[in-house]
């Protein structure tokens, strides 16, 4: 392990090459605009459970955010092992996420709700925290689902399934 100086220009690859270590479910946001919307999220937190509170972060140059940063409701999606095409479709620049290669359909509150995932909560937008050149999201689940399955998770620039 070789370290390095965090000199200024150097900072978000040093960020990027940290976080690549780290084992994250792998997630997918979507909000309903004037059309659905959504994106892989490799930063969906839990935050707190009085009140119960999640977050997840995105960056405001993406091309869901104009959508989600007027979204009053979102659904935050994990995915099971089997799932690594949903996550890169979503992950994609320019990609038809809602297209044929998605089933879908409308959730509580009109929000878009991904099919055979391992679990879904629809959120209420609490607050939007502004972070850089990115935005934190906070939600409060008002209707979750889940079903059984390995979870996906995304670590070292992958999709893996998660073993027990």
């Amino acid at each position: 392990m070789s370290a390095q100086p965090a000199a200024e220009d150097a900072g978000a690859e040093l960020l990027r090459r940290f976080f690549r270590r780290y084992a994250a479910s792998a997630a997918v946001v979507t909000a309903q605009g004037d059309h659905p919307v959504g994106f892989t999220a490799t930063s969906l937190t839990s935050v707190s459970l009085d009140p119960p509170l999640l977050s997840f972060g995105i960056a405001t140059s993406a091309s869901s955010w104009p959508v989600i940063e007027r979204a009053e409701h979102f659904a935050a999606h994990l995915l099971g092992h089997g799932q690594e095409p949903i996550a890169a479709l979503f992950a994609r620049h320019g990609a038809d996420r809602f297209g044929p290669a998605t089933t879908w359909h409308p959730g509580p509150f009109g929000v878009p709700l991904l099919s055979g995932v391992l679990a879904w909560a629809v959120c209420r937008v609490i607050a939007q925290v502004p972070a850089g050149d990115h935005v934190i999201v906070l939600g409060e689940p008002v209707a979750v689902d889940h079903c059984s399955g390995t979870p996906l998770v995304h670590h070292n620039g992958g999709y893996r399934p998660l073993h027990s």
